[in-house]
């Protein structure tokens, strides 16, 4: 390996990769079954060994082999033997494990507030109108100093602002009950896919991705997603969150002479399936801005096409597996997969494509000013740790001896939005009942009841009025009497 420039991949010449060119970005393409997987390996292995940390989604499961030396693999000694690699040594690398859910590695978790509601709105799916709603609640939250944290925090929040959008129109605009309804129902859908889980504290602090080991060498920080990606929104969402907070707490760095991280996006037309066009304009500033914090950012997908221009324009390093030509369509993307290269005289890029064998690949990276070379066809070198996962003691042993052991795998639940607009309901709820009291005695005060007669007053009463109403006909029998005597 080199201090100065990062071996890839051999044919008649060498292919490296400048490691102050690798925040220029990269893309890794091909059908399934062509080798990206293993390149995405070597190149993780190669930023590793110069003090570059790397971050990489591993989704079949097999990339936890990093944390172990190859070695005993026929096809691998071939490929040696065929590359003339006379100095390849099998060796491990510094590995730290992830995972969402907190069974294959320590727990990765984020607050609804650091989400945020551009991001939260394209995990749930949300229209422009729900979305409006959502940005909505959240400046409430803000308003009033309420902390979104977790998903009941959010809910609670939602019921509030429902409760009360009478009082919240005049400041904030239309809060449609409907659209409440909507997002509450997809909270559901997300908490059962394992959402719940995501959201809480303690919260990642992305610098715990940015560390070294005590040779030098880079960690690799493998987060499992052979389960997430059953939620491909979630999978997704989350990746795209990850960038947005490499890019928020970096500082600015310029172009330094080697990469602060890499990180490596597989799968990553996800990102993009149905992706509103505001999330798209985000994620193409983040990934050309994101360079000047010393990040190189490389997508890992079947085809080119499958990145929006606006990012594809921004991929300088680029390595392209074997495509198939099927359909009219594959010979459509193969074409527009040949002219993203500077071609070469030496061999027609667009056959090329379909011919490579598996770890086979065009290559061309950028040179010293940052200009694509000629594409070149070059086998992949293979990589120095163990293709395919580790053993299960192995990946013990690793989570054992780290240092993210004990820092995030209890949760915390402080006090947030939750648990104030419970205060909150709990101290209106005591009002009213006071004032309800309060009501009731007043109306006590200012018509006395009357108290209930006892047996004696009531004969006495009735003998009283019986005599009563027979002395007055006596009197008007006398009165009527005299008269009538006249």
């Amino acid at each position: 390996m080199s201090d100065t420039s990062l071996f890839i991949a051999k044919s008649e010449i060498e292919l490296h990769l400048l490691p102050k060119m690798a925040n220029r970005h990269g893309l890794i393409t091909g059908a399934t079954g062509t080798g990206k997987t293993v390149t995405l390996q070597r190149m993780a292995e190669a930023f590793s060994a110069i003090g570059t940390p790397v971050f990489l989604s591993d989704i079949k499961g097999d990339l936890s082999g990093l944390c172990e030396p190859g070695g005993g693999n026929a096809k691998i000694e071939e490929r040696i033997s065929l590359l003339e690699l006379k100095d390849f040594k099998y060796r491990s690398f510094p590995v730290q494990f992830w995972d969402v859910f907190g069974e294959m590695g320590f727990p990765v978790r984020t607050t609804i507030s650091d989400m945020g509601p551009l991001l939260l709105g394209r995990l749930l799916d949300l229209n422009e109108v729900q979305s409006g709603v959502l940005n909505l609640v959240f400046r409430v939250a803000d308003d009033q100093g309420l902390l979104l944290l977790d998903l009941k925090d959010l809910k609670a929040m939602l019921a509030f602002v429902a409760e009360n959008a009478a009082q919240y129109t005049v400041d904030y605009g239309n809060i449609s009950r409907q659209s409440v309804g909507a997002i509450q129902r997809a909270l559901l859908t997300i908490e059962e896919q394992g959402g719940d889980l995501f959201f809480g504290e303690p919260a990642l602090d992305i610098h715990d991705f940015m560390k070294t080991d005590a040779n030098g060498f880079g960690m690799i920080n493998i987060l499992a997603c052979d389960k997430l990606f059953h939620s491909p929104a979630l999978y997704s969402t989350f990746l795209l969150w990850l960038l947005s907070e490499l890019f928020e707490e970096l500082p600015e760095i310029g172009d330094p002479t080697q990469p602060k991280m890499v990180f490596f996006f597989d799968e990553a037309h996800l990102l993009f399936n149905d992706a509103p066009k505001v999330l798209l304009t985000r994620i193409e500033q983040v990934v050309r801005l994101i360079r000047s914090k010393g990040v190189g950012v490389y997508f890992i997908t079947q085809n080119p096409v499958d990145i929006p221009d606006g990012v594809l324009g921004q991929l300088g390093n680029r390595v392209q597996h074997a495509l198939r030509a099927y359909t009219p369509k594959d010979k459509k993307a193969i074409k527009a997969a040949a002219e993203t290269f500077r071609q070469n005289p030496k061999f027609d890029v667009e056959q090329a494509i379909t011919e490579l064998g598996t770890g086979e690949a065009l290559i061309s990276f950028l040179d010293i000013k940052g200009r694509p070379n000629m594409v070149e066809k070059a086998f992949v070198l293979p990589p120095y740790s163990l293709i395919g996962p580790c053993a299960p003691e192995t990946k013990r042993m690793v989570m054992n001896q780290s240092l993210m052991q004990g820092r995030y795998e209890r949760t915390v639940d402080r006090e947030s939005a939750y648990e104030l607009l419970q205060q909150k309901a709990m101290r209106q709820e005591e009002t009213n009942r006071r004032e309800e009291l309060q009501k009731q005695e007043e109306a006590q005060t200012r018509k006395p009841g009357r108290k209930a007669d006892s047996f004696f007053d009531t004969v006495t009463k009735t003998a009283a009025s019986t005599v009563g109403r027979q002395v007055a006909r006596e009197l008007v029998r006398g009165i009527l009497g005299s008269f009538l005597r006249r």
